[in-house]
């Protein structure tokens, strides 16, 4: 089942399989591996606030940028908030991504072994079998209390509010 039109890419009109993630709703189950080749789980976000970061790959200018500014702005809560940031990259570009960049606040999860995190939250895109930019913040009891799918893939998200709601998940 596709959303066509859920999102752009350079103006493009993409579809986004699955349905839209709403606030309110259970955060869907989800197995990412880590850098390590660890797996990461619904499970292991559970108990403290949660931001997940969704970007298509960190090997482009945009995707660098979003992740470099929300792990500025996290690396001050510490290990009061879990932080993820999610595509389809291999653990092992991410992890060497996050080292060049001195990436310590956000962990990562890689979604390449079957895309189920992209279907399950709504957000892989058909045409081009990448995850749309976007992103989620969920509670400690695992309820997603922020969700935005950004509309043009080459935008940035709004990262204030999605602070904002980070905070009051706390």
């Amino acid at each position: 089942m596709g959303r066509h039109g859920a999102v752009t890419f350079k103006g493009n009109p993409m579809t986004l399989v699955g349905e839209a993630i709403e606030v309110g709703a259970a955060a869907p189950e989800f197995t990412l591996t880590g850098d390590g080749m660890q797996p990461i789980r619904r499970a292991d976000i559970l108990g403290k606030p949660t931001i997940i970061s969704v970007v298509p790959s960190l090997d482009t200018p945009v995707c660098q940028v979003q992740t470099k500014k929300f792990n500025e702005r996290l690396a001050a809560h510490g290990d009061k908030v879990n932080s993820l940031t999610v595509s389809l990259d291999l653990p092992f570009a991410m992890k060497r991504f996050c080292g060049a960049e001195s990436i310590a606040a956000m962990k990562v999860g890689s979604d390449y072994k079957d895309r189920e995190f992209g279907r399950a939250w709504g957000v892989l895109i058909d045409e081009l079998k990448l995850l749309a930019r976007s992103v989620f913040v969920v509670d400690s009891k695992g309820t997603v209390t922020y969700a935005e799918v950004v509309k043009e893939i080459a935008s940035e998200p709004d990262y204030e509010a999605a602070l904002a709601a980070l905070e009051k998940a706390g």
